[in-house]
């Protein structure tokens, strides 16, 4: 474990390589918890991000999740921003991304911006169905993708069964 600072790009430089950490973090002591395969960055005993290790030197690991906040503020850096250079996202995203732009130009993107910040509590297939889902009851607001994917990931309440058990008469 050591403690390191991590920079105004919220990067933190550890075995010669920078690994993000989410933009709150920015010019925050965190302690680095390497392992063979793992670099976990803790801040006030919270763990704020996972990466897996890289051996190599002078590399640079974005995820792209702990930059959304920042791009909720400054939308226009959106496609110009090097953490989401290489973020892969499936088809519908970009459909998502049109259409909500099509449909308010001037507030479209931080829209679209909204929904990628489900990411944050929602895992991509789990978001990506609820998008895929908005499309098909034709809703692409962020409020209603984020009812959908809430509806969704509401556990499901489990019966006790009584199969097989022996009952109790009540008087």
């Amino acid at each position: 474990m050591v403690q390191r600072t991590a920079d105004s790009q919220s990067l933190i430089r550890f075995d010669d390589n920078d690994y993000s950490v989410p933009v709150q973090y920015a010019h925050r002591r965190l302690t680095v918890v390497a392992t063979v395969s793992d670099v976990r960055l803790v801040f006030d005993d919270r763990l704020v991000a996972t990466h897996t290790r890289c051996w190599e030197r002078e590399r640079t690991f974005f995820e792209p999740i702990h930059y959304l906040a920042l791009l909720e503020r400054k939308p226009g850096g959106i496609d110009n921003a090097r953490p989401l250079e290489s973020w892969n996202l499936p088809e519908c995203w970009g459909l998502l991304r049109r259409r909500l732009e099509a449909h308010d130009p001037h507030h479209g993107t931080r829209s679209y911006i909204q929904v990628l910040r489900l990411l944050e509590k929602f895992p991509l297939p789990q978001l990506t169905a609820a998008v895929e889902y908005a499309f098909d009851i034709d809703v692409i607001d962020a409020a209603s993708i984020r009812a959908i994917v809430e509806h969704r990931s509401d556990l499901r309440v489990q019966l006790f069964p009584l199969d097989g058990r022996p009952h109790r008469d009540h008087v």
